[in-house]
């Protein structure tokens, strides 16, 4: 209210805001375009989909697209050490009691993924009450179990995880392979796909395999993936060293860092934020 009656309104853009989720159903609408216009697949052939994911939006915006007409047949959600969602299609059971484990694909550390229950309003027949109660369950017992009629409207999702060593080994093997280097995330998505061939046989479907952020954001991963050799070298060092192996140009955003001057240095204690907040906005 304080905020209100100044003049001021916030909103979030974060992966929850439905603002930001449905736009990420083009890329999925591209994707099949890009795969016709390249004599990929053939008009209305279905193809897969394979999302690294932890609050569940990307993946969930292609459940979407699907839903729309886009010819897709799986949609394969990869997790990373935190395997909530791994063990929810697992089981029906989605269950945050669990160790918080921190990774090098960061994006993916999350115990309680939101835009899940989108789908579960969906495969609920759209009850809220229903919707309603599994999430409250989850509030007081970390905790819900959807029902067997539930559980059989999820048979187009797959779910698996990729290990930390995994995760490594996918990223220095593609690149010895074909010169292409991926970050930790996208990393984790290839390493899933690997282990969905296994599991199902299924090595013929065309697949479409989300990348979801660049290299040069997670180096010192990547290049310690790659070889450990790189771990004696500075953060910026990396990031050439990246460029050269990659034969791909820095990007502007990271050249701009390496003599950007500090405008903000505002450190506070969490329930500082407030009073730091109305500074801010001189209020």
């Amino acid at each position: 209210e304080e905020l209100a009656d100044a003049g001021y309104q916030f909103s979030s853009a974060n992966s929850i805001n439905i603002g930001r989720l449905v736009p990420q159903v083009v890329y999925y609408v591209y994707a099949y375009a890009k795969l016709l216009e390249n004599e990929e697949i053939k008009a209305g052939e279905k193809i897969n989909v394979t999302v690294p994911t932890g609050n569940f939006g990307n993946i969930l915006a292609a459940y979407y697209a699907k839903q729309m007409g886009v010819p897709i047949a799986k949609l394969i959600c990869a997790s990373n050490e935190n395997k909530v969602l791994f063990d929810f299609f697992k089981t029906g059971v989605y269950d945050k009691n669990r160790e918080f484990i921190l990774t090098s694909s960061p994006s993916m550390d999350i115990l309680i993924s939101s835009n899940l229950e989108r789908l579960i309003y969906r495969i609920a027949g759209e009850d809220a009450k229903a919707n309603a109660a599994l999430m409250q369950s989850l509030t007081t017992e970390g905790r819900y179990e959807i029902t067997p009629q539930m559980r059989q409207a999820l048979q187009d999702f797959y779910g698996n995880y990729t290990s930390e060593a995994e995760t490594a080994e996918v990223i220095r093997a593609l690149y010895e392979k074909t010169g292409y280097v991926i970050d930790t995330h996208t990393a984790v998505a290839a390493g899933v796909y690997g282990k969905y061939k296994k599991d199902t046989g299924d090595v013929d479907t065309k697949t479409v395999i989300a990348s979801t952020a660049s290299p040069f954001k997670f180096t010192r991963s990547v290049m310690d993936a790659i070889d450990h050799k790189y771990d004696s070298m500075s953060d910026f060092e990396l990031v050439d060293e990246l460029s050269r192996i990659a034969n791909v140009a820095v990007p502007q955003a990271i050249e701009e860092i390496r003599n950007a001057k500090v405008l903000h240095d505002t450190v506070c204690e969490v329930d500082e934020m407030p009073q730091v907040v109305k500074n801010f906005l001189k209020i």
